[in-house]
């Protein structure tokens, strides 16, 4: 079932859990973590980024993911770290029931001015908004954010913001960071800065670049001939504090992209006389899969779908 996100996310704020937002670029990484939501009957939310759009064309994504949420549990279609308007305005057009725009790299009026006509476009198709303030550091699909210290989200300012833009969910920087090599060693969210947030801030929160780069995907991978010894990630229990403290959206895509490489790299290692792609996918499918229910667990949204 095809649904906005407020729909999931308000009642994950109100009972203090997180739905997972899982980034998917094709058709294994998106039956790996429906086939995950389903079996764990979590309310799921599905992502696309604007480079996912680049490679494989939001039609055939949109598609996809339409045949997908044919599963009994509530699928939602979001477009992540949307920063192009045009982009974000086909998306809202054409059937994604959740949007973000990141606007978090603009200077603070410019921000608030292109989230409001963000929400104005979603609000005509009821189409759910997320809006950041507050960069998170690391490397996204096409940007280079430096120095996160500098960019933790204000909490006052937050709760301003998300009044002004009347977005649906805001996602905030409180020490987190995109990509599999962000950390040498594990990082620690700043949850102080997060209870100020939620205490100021009703919508549900979001976190962005939540990956803890699992370490039996790392060492498979590694195995294979991967070299990851230095990709850390966030602790679990900082997740799980988070979650307490307001956050009701993770995203998850390092993991994810850890684990498709691990399993195609295992693949093509044992199976060297195989041609049929499918079998030679098929182990990026379970691990993928056994990550999303992980993360399930771990956000307790099991049986919330």
């Amino acid at each position: 079932m095809l649904v906005p996100a407020i729909k999931v996310l308000k009642p994950a704020r109100e009972r203090h859990y997180a739905v997972p937002a899982l980034n998917i670029n094709n058709l294994e990484a998106l039956k790996a973590v429906i086939q995950a939501a389903t079996k764990m009957r979590s309310p799921i939310i599905v992502q696309t980024s604007e480079g996912a759009i680049e490679y494989a064309g939001m039609d055939y994504l949109i598609a996809m993911v339409k045949v997908a949420a044919k599963a009994p549990i509530p699928v939602v279609l979001h477009l992540d770290h949307g920063k192009d308007l045009k982009i974000i305005k086909q998306a809202i057009q054409n059937g994604y029931t959740s949007v973000m725009f990141d606007g978090s790299a603009l200077p603070y009026k410019e921000n608030l001015a292109k989230t409001k006509q963000v929400v104005a476009w979603a609000r005509a198709k009821k189409v759910s908004v997320e809006a950041e303030i507050g960069a998170i550091a690391g490397i996204e699909d096409f940007v280079s954010v430096a120095d996160k210290d500098a960019h933790l989200t204000n909490p006052e300012q937050a709760a301003k913001f998300a009044k002004e833009t009347k977005c649906d969910s805001l996602a905030v920087a409180i020490g987190t960071a995109h990509g599999a090599y962000k950390f040498k060693g594990e990082t620690h969210l700043d949850i102080e800065r997060l209870k100020k947030i939620a205490k100021l801030v009703k919508n549900p929160i979001v976190l962005h670049g939540a990956s803890g780069v699992m370490e039996d995907v790392v060492k498979l991978a590694e195995y294979h001939g991967a070299k990851l010894g230095k990709a850390r990630g966030v602790l679990d229990e900082d997740i799980k504090q988070a979650i307490k403290f307001g956050v009701s959206k993770i995203n998850i895509d390092t993991d994810l992209r850890l684990a498709f490489t691990a399993g195609v790299r295992e693949a093509m290692d044992q199976m060297v006389t195989v041609i049929d792609p499918r079998k030679l996918l098929e182990p990026a499918i379970v691990l993928m899969r056994e990550v999303a229910m992980k993360k399930m667990i771990l956000f307790k949204s099991e049986g919330k779908g």
